[in-house]
């Protein structure tokens, strides 16, 4: 009791669909960058 149900347009559903198909199409093409790590200030580098 209490329960409170949310009407989502169907157009609305059909948007989300297709924005997470294209956020998966668009990770597929352009990867994220992700650094195993990035080096500290405070670090020797070797430098060549």
């Amino acid at each position: 009791m209490g329960e409170i149900v949310r009407f989502i347009p169907k157009s609305e559903l059909e948007r989300a669909r297709l924005i997470q198909e294209a956020r998966a199409i668009y990770d597929s093409i352009f990867p994220p960058a992700v650094p195993d790590r990035a080096p500290q200030d405070d670090e020797d580098s070797v430098k060549n």
